[in-house]
């Protein structure tokens, strides 16, 4: 298996702000313009990834036998 990388969601989402308005001006030549739309498909699947894994974590919130909440250990691998 391979180790997923970690992504930093909000840094991600900034790029992708970024990259949309670059996009957007219509000031790039085609060739850049296909780069910057394979990078921000790129960035978009990673926070879809992290999202989602986000969303499971949080689907693991159970009650303790005690009754108090715990959160149980999740392997991103499965």
């Amino acid at each position: 298996m391979t180790a997923k990388k970690t992504v930093d969601l909000e840094k991600a989402l900034g790029t992708l702000e970024a990259l949309v308005d670059e996009l957007e001006s219509g000031e790039l030549p085609l060739d850049k313009a296909m780069q910057k739309f394979e990078e921000g498909i790129k960035l978009t699947r990673a926070c879809q990834g992290a999202l989602k894994d986000a969303e499971q974590k949080v689907q693991l919130l159970v009650k303790s036998a005690g009754g108090e909440e715990a959160l149980e250990e999740f392997d991103a691998g499965d």
